[in-house]
């Protein structure tokens, strides 16, 4: 072989090469943008329905703490719910957004959640009635009822939090 073949082999074997490691490194950049889009778009997909389950919940406490009252004012308890509701329409268009990002732990997580809140709405929604109708019957009952439920929906949403940053690899998001 001449010198010349031979330093024109080197360059097409060195090109290929380098071309190579190129389209290599060039996969794995994008891979790892992928990654951090599909991390952000999940981040955001998580943030946006804890905060909406806030909103719902405080607008819940609300309806609670008038229904304390000897004499309920009928008309806040339902001006409230109905606040009530509109929050839960926004944790219901956040938590579809959750099941698009998954992954299947954290959609698991979020039905327990979501189970946990239709629960306790359960007995709000006949505290309300029981307001309207005068019966004080089952109040003491109920509130704790109520007051239980709440306590497995603060534990549902906590696994929500701890399944997201297990996804997320976020361990601030953990709250004990």
């Amino acid at each position: 072989m001449d010198a010349g073949l031979t330093a024109l082999l080197g360059a097409v074997v060195g090109s290929l090469a380098t071309l190579g490691s190129a389209m290599v490194t060039g996969r794995v950049a994008a891979r790892s943008q992928f990654a951090q889009w599909r991390r952000q778009h999940r981040r955001d997909a998580y943030a946006n329905y804890l905060a909406a389950v806030y909103d719902r919940d405080a607008a819940l406490d609300v309806v609670r703490d008038a229904l304390r009252a000897d004499r309920p004012n009928l008309r806040d308890i339902d001006e409230n719910m109905e606040r009530y509701f509109v929050h839960a329409r926004d944790v219901h268009r956040a938590a579809e957004i959750v099941i698009l990002e998954g992954p299947s732990s954290v959609v698991q997580a979020l039905y327990r959640a979501v189970h946990a809140a239709d629960d306790l709405a359960e007995v709000m929604g006949r505290m309300v009635r029981d307001a309207h109708a005068g019966d004080p019957t089952r109040k003491a009952a109920d509130f704790a009822l109520a007051a239980q439920r709440e306590h497995l929906l603060y534990q549902a949403v906590k696994g929500l939090r701890a399944a997201a940053s297990d996804v997320l690899g976020d361990r601030r998001m953990r709250v004990s």
